[in-house]
C-alpha cells in the first residue's frame, strides 16, 4: 500500500459535527479530527501514504496516523490505489430469504373512483375481466398455508389485507385471519395482521373485529375536506370526507392497542404537505402520517414533475425540521417518511433491491397467483407462481438477478444508491415500460431527501443519541 485515494463516501454536517455516509455499506460514521485531516490531505487525487503521514506530523504520532489510515481503509472511505474496486455482482441471495409479509389482494373492486388509482386508471397493468373481482375463502386459506410454508423457520409472519377497498370482502378477512391464527398456534408462529382501507365501510361490526383481533390499520386519506372531496370521490362525483370522518373518529377512539396510520397519495395538484399533515396528525389524531408521491408517466395530469418535486421537497424538509425539533425536545412527531429513512440509516441498510418485493414480501391476486407485490397482483408478466403450486424458483432467481442494483448502471456513481437501489418497480414499469429501469426522473429528489435525513440523523447522533436507540 504505497498510494491511497478517496473512497466512496458523502460528507454532511449534523449538530455541529462532521459525518461520513459510506456508500458501499450505507453506514454513517462520525469523523474525528485526525481522520478528517487524512481525508483533507488526500482530497481527490492519488497520494503516497508517506506524504500524508509527513504532512500530519508532528501534530499526531505516526502510530496514530497509521491506525487511522487502516481504519479508513477498512470502512472504504479511502482505498489503496493498486487495489481494484470490487464491483457488486448481480446475483440472487446466497440463501433463500424467508417470506415475512404476504399481502392478500382480497378484492380488486373499490367503491371509490380516485382518478390517480393504478388499479382503475390509465396506469393499470392488469387487464380487466381476467381475474375474479373477489378472493374466495378457499383461496384465502390456501394463501395462508402458502405463507407459513414460505416463512420457513421465522417465528413471526405478517398477513396484510389489501384491495381495491379491502373491507368490501370483509367475510373473507374474518375467515382468513381466524384460520391463520389457528394455524399459527399449531405451528408455534405469531401472526401479525393489518389492513388498508379507505374508511368508508368502517361499521361498528368491522371496528369490533379490528379491535378484538388486534389488527393494524392504515387509512388511505388525502387530507382535509377540500382535498379529500376533490381527489377521493365516489363514481357519481360525491366526496367522501363527511362519510369517513366519523368512522375514523370511532376507530381512533376504540382501537388503542395498535397505532392507526394515515397514508396520503400526493399528486401534482395536492402538494400542501404541511397542511395535510397538521390536519391528519394534530386535528384528527392519527398516530403517524406517511406520504406516497405519484411520479408515474409524465403524460398523466396527476403525476408530480418538474417544479412539483421542489414543492414536495420543501414540504418534506419543513416537516423533517419539525420532527428533529420534537425529537430533541423529547416529543413524538408523526411524520413516518423521515422516521423510516432514519431507521434505514441507523441499521446501515445497503440495498441490492429497492424493497422486499419478490423476496420477503409477495402479493397474492384474487385467484391465488403470486406476484412481486400487491401492485403487480394479477399481472401474468410479473407472476412468480401461485399459492397452489408454490414459487417458481427459476423465475424468482431470474427476476432477482435482472433487478440487482449492479445491473442499473445509471446508479453506479450515485452516493444514495444503498438506500434507493433504483426506486419502485411499479413506477419504473408505468413510466419506462420496464421494472428493470431505475426511476431517473426523481433521482435529484431522492438525493436531496436522503441528504436531509442524513443531517437529521447526524444532529440526533450528536445531541440526543438515545433517541436513535429505538431503531436498534
Amino acid at each position: 500500500m504505497n498510494w491511497i485515494r478517496r473512497g466512496e463516501y458523502h460528507t454532511f454536517e449534523g449538530g455541529g459535527a462532521r459525518f461520513l455516509y459510506l456508500v458501499p455499506s450505507a453506514a454513517v460514521v462520525r469523523v474525528d479530527d485526525l481522520s478528517q485531516a487524512i481525508l483533507d490531505a488526500i482530497g481527490e487525487r492519488d497520494v503516497p501514504v508517506a506524504e500524508v503521514a509527513t504532512s500530519l506530523t508532528p501534530r499526531w504520532q505516526p502510530i496514530e496516523i497509521r491506525d487511522s489510515i487502516h481504519e479508513l481503509l477498512g470502512m472504504r472511505a479511502i482505498r489503496a490505489v493498486a487495489e481494484p474496486v470490487v464491483a457488486p455482482r448481480a446475483e440472487p441471495p446466497k440463501r433463500r430469504i424467508p417470506l415475512t409479509t404476504l399481502v392478500l389482494n382480497v378484492t380488486s373492486k373499490c367503491n371509490l373512483s380516485c382518478g390517480y388509482c393504478y388499479e382503475y386508471g390509465e396506469d393499470r397493468i392488469v387487464e380487466g375481466g381476467t381475474k375474479p373481482r373477489f378472493m374466495n375463502e378457499a383461496t384465502a386459506r390456501q394463501s395462508v398455508d402458502f405463507m407459513f410454508t414460505e416463512a420457513g423457520d421465522s417465528p413471526r409472519v405478517n398477513l396484510t389485507f389489501f384491495g381495491g377497498e379491502t373491507l368490501m370482502n370483509f367475510k373473507v378477512l374474518q375467515s382468513a385471519l381466524s384460520y391463520a391464527r389457528e394455524r399459527g398456534r399449531t405451528l408455534g408462529k405469531e401472526v401479525d395482521a393489518s389492513l388498508t382501507t379507505n374508511a368508508t365501510l368502517l361499521r361498528d361490526e368491522v371496528i369490533d373485529w379490528i379491535v378484538s383481533n388486534d389488527v393494524g390499520v392504515t387509512v388511505s386519506i388525502d387530507g382535509g375536506r377540500e382535498q379529500q372531496d376533490r381527489f377521493r370521490t365516489f363514481s357519481n362525483g360525491m366526496g367522501s370526507y363527511d362519510i369517513i370522518r366519523p368512522n375514523i373518529e370511532k376507530l381512533l377512539a376504540r382501537h388503542r392497542r395498535r397505532p392507526v396510520g394515515a397514508r396520503v397519495t400526493l399528486t401534482g395538484q395536492n402538494l400542501d404537505v404541511r397542511s395535510i399533515y397538521q390536519h391528519l396528525f394534530e386535528e384528527m389524531g392519527f398516530w403517524e402520517v406517511g406520504f406516497a408521491p405519484v411520479t408515474t408517466s409524465w403524460q398523466r395530469d396527476y403525476a408530480i414533475q418538474d417544479e412539483g418535486f421542489e414543492m414536495l421537497l420543501a414540504g418534506f424538509q419543513s416537516l423533517a425540521a419539525d420532527y428533529l425539533a420534537d425529537a430533541l425536545a423529547g416529543k413524538r412527531h408523526g411524520f413516518s417518511n423521515v422516521r423510516d429513512t432514519l431507521e434505514e440509516i441507523h441499521k446501515g441498510m445497503s440495498k441490492a433491491y429497492p424493497c422486499g418485493a419478490g423476496l420477503g414480501l409477495m402479493g397474492v391476486a384474487t385467484d391465488g397467483d403470486v406476484a412481486l407485490c400487491h401492485r403487480f397482483a394479477g399481472s401474468d408478466q410479473h407472476k412468480l407462481g401461485s399459492v397452489y403450486d408454490g414459487v417458481d424458483r427459476a423465475r424468482q432467481d431470474d427476476y432477482l438477478t435482472r433487478h440487482h442494483i449492479a445491473n442499473k448502471t445509471d446508479c453506479a456513481t450515485c452516493w444514495a444508491r444503498p438506500l434507493c437501489a433504483g426506486g419502485c418497480y411499479h413506477e419504473a414499469h408505468t413510466r419506462y415500460g420496464s421494472t428493470e429501469r431505475p426511476n431517473l426522473h426523481y433521482c435529484n429528489w431522492i438525493r436531496a431527501w436522503t441528504n436531509t435525513c442524513l443531517e437529521v440523523y447526524g444532529t440526533l447522533a450528536e445531541q440526543k443519541p438515545e433517541f436513535l436507540g429505538q431503531f436498534d
